[in-house]
């Protein structure tokens, strides 16, 4: 595996990329490539193998998306990406249409918790490129509605959480159904043994670029965590939301969590919405929607449904329940303090969740402010994080510039 570094370019000419997408580019007024475009359009346009370790909302569908349609627009056959979650895959689409018209290509959405009708429908379309999630392509692979035997181009989009939900044994089956003469563009947000294995059983000398490393945090987002009783979480909450008046991401542990919070966000007349799996199409589709309108001030959602949320202005990220998963704290709170601006993140964690919060630490490597709130009893995490809470409530001048700011 080769690594690569590239020098920085203001704009999207000098990355390879042909004289009539560049047009369509500025068209659509992308105008400075992110980091990881800069990385690996040049790598890409070449055919190149390529393995993109960036985090969730760093350009990534563009870096894939314009080699993708370049060199489909230069060779017969077709372009296949495939994502964890349906709302990634719409997501992933709704810039790929803004590209590919232009040169006379179409696409198709293959997505669970959709009718088969409109899919079916959309392949007797011959569509140039296939957006789908792991289970639904199957389905039609299955069926013999879809034959992947002319993919040139194939993309795994968020290749870890794909593992993580178990879609392992489907990718497996999809990679061995696809032509070996292909080009393979892997992205990711860290690089577990499973995704090394793939890479190295099924891409060409992958050329690999890395953008943010494993546990690596926004700049722009500052943080803290509030230390309650289990029965004092809604109080906080409703506090914590007078003090901001911009739109709030808020992540919750499981399905039904998130539902309950909902419940109780709207009967404290707070505008929300709530996003997991247990949600249908049309339901996840009208909350994200909403959300980005400004019709729902809150999005409530679950990590597995969250994947896919890719909004710009998110002014406030809250865990109300901590993750599962010490590593998806990263994936969460970098939903807020993009595109240059400032953002904050909320934790609201549990005397008992001292040993939770050091495995987050240890990720991303820095201490996680604690703050005391007015009008809400905080408490200390029990054990040995005591004494380490009491020096960094004392001493940090993190601490001292988020209290200040948030609670005046």
């Amino acid at each position: 595996m080769l690594f690569m570094t590239t020098q920085n370019n203001e704009n999207f000419f000098g990355l390879g990329i042909a004289p009539g997408l560049l047009e369509v580019i500025e068209k659509l007024k992308f105008t400075v490539p992110t980091p990881i475009q800069q990385k690996a359009i040049p790598l890409a346009v070449e055919g190149k193998d390529v393995i993109g370790i960036a985090q969730t909302g760093t350009g990534k569908t563009l870096a894939f998306g314009i080699p993708m349609i370049q060199r489909l627009a230069q060779m017969p056959g077709k372009g296949l990406v495939v994502v964890p979650t349906r709302e990634l895959a719409m997501q992933v689409n709704e810039t790929l249409v803004k590209l590919a018209p232009t040169f006379k290509m179409k696409t198709a959405v293959l997505i669970g918790g959709q009718s088969m009708v409109p899919q079916l429908a959309s392949l007797r379309n011959n569509p140039t490129i296939i957006v789908a999630t792991p289970g639904r392509l199957i389905d039609h692979m299955e069926r013999k509605t879809v034959k992947l035997n002319d993919v040139k181009v194939l993309v795994l989009d968020e290749a870890d959480r794909m593992l993580d939900m178990g879609f392992l044994p489907q990718i497996n089956q999809i990679l061995r159904q696809v032509p070996k003469e292909r080009q393979t563009m892997l992205f990711s947000a860290t690089m577990p043994s499973d995704i090394v294995r793939i890479a190295s059983a099924h891409m060409k000398l992958p050329v690999r670029t890395e953008i943010a490393p494993q546990g690596t945090m926004a700049e722009n987002v500052s943080q803290e965590i509030f230390v309650v009783k289990p029965e004092m979480k809604n109080q906080i909450l409703n506090e914590i939301l007078k003090q901001y008046h911009g739109s709030v991401l808020l992540f919750t542990r499981t399905k039904r969590g998130a539902s309950k919070v909902t419940r109780s966000l709207r009967t404290a007349n707070h505008s929300a919405a709530e996003i997991h799996s247990d949600r249908s199409m049309g339901q996840r589709k009208e909350a994200l929607d909403g959300f980005k309108s400004g019709r729902y001030r809150v999005l409530v959602a679950t990590d597995i449904a969250a994947r896919g949320i890719d909004v710009s202005g998110i002014e406030l990220v809250i865990n109300f329940d901590l993750p599962d998963e010490a590593g998806n704290y990263v994936h969460r709170i970098g939903r807020t303090g993009r595109a240059g601006l400032k953002g904050h993140a909320i934790s609201i964690a549990t005397p008992d969740q001292g040993s939770d919060v050091r495995g987050i630490e240890q990720i991303i490597k820095k201490v996680i402010p604690l703050s005391a709130h007015p009008k809400i009893q905080t408490e200390k995490f029990n054990s040995s994080l005591n004494s380490k809470a009491t020096m960094l409530f004392s001493s940090s001048k993190i601490y001292g510039r988020a209290r200040k700011r948030t609670w005046k």
